[in-house]
C-alpha cells in the first residue's frame, strides 16, 4: 500500500477529519490532502514536507520516525539542491550587502563633514562676536558690536 493511502487509513480508523488535523497542527488542509493523495507537487517542499508528516503523525499518535522512514525517499533527494541554491543565494546577498555597506559609510562620512562645516560656519558668522572698525578722532579702534550702537 502507498504512503498516502496508509496515512489516510490511519486517520480514518481514528475517525479524525482533515480539518481537525489542520486546526490542531496549523498545517493547511490542502497540504494534508496533497499528502494523503501523494500529490507532492502541491507541498511546499524541502524540510517543510517532513515537518508536515511529523505534525500529522504526532496529531494522530503515530510513531514519527517510523513514518518518516516510510516517506518516499525521492523527496529527500529533491530537497538537497534546494538547500544548495538557498545557501548560494545567501552568500551572494551577503557579498552584495558588504559592497553597499562601504557606500553607506561613505555617505555617513560626507554627512558628518557637512555638519561640521555648517557648525563652523554658524559659529564663525552668527555666534562669534563680530569685530568692526570704527573711526574715532583719526584713529581706528576695534570695538565689539554686540548691543552697542555708536553714532
Amino acid at each position: 500500500m502507498s504512503f498516502g493511502k496508509e496515512l489516510q487509513l490511519e486517520r480514518q480508523r481514528r475517525r479524525i477529519t482533515l480539518e481537525s488535523i489542520a486546526e490542531g497542527t496549523k498545517v493547511p488542509t490542502r497540504h494534508l490532502r496533497a499528502l494523503e493523495q501523494e500529490d507532492y507537487a502541491q507541498l511546499p517542499g524541502g524540510v517543510f514536507n517532513k515537518g508536515i508528516v511529523r505534525s500529522y503523525c504526532r496529531y494522530l499518535g503515530l510513531d514519527e520516525q517510523e513514518w518518516l522512514g516510510k516517506f518516499p525517499s525521492v523527496l529527500a533527494v529533491e530537497s538537497e539542491p534546494d538547500w544548495e541554491s538557498f545557501a548560494e543565494n545567501v552568500r551572494r546577498s551577503r557579498v552584495n550587502r558588504r559592497s553597499r555597506t562601504g557606500a553607506q559609510w561613505l555617505g555617513v562620512l560626507v554627512m558628518l563633514m557637512a555638519l561640521v562645516v555648517l557648525g563652523w560656519a554658524a559659529w564663525k558668522f552668527v555666534l562669534q562676536p563680530r569685530m568692526a572698525v570704527v573711526p574715532q578722532a583719526g584713529h581706528l579702534i576695534l570695538s565689539k558690536t554686540l548691543n552697542v550702537a555708536k553714532s
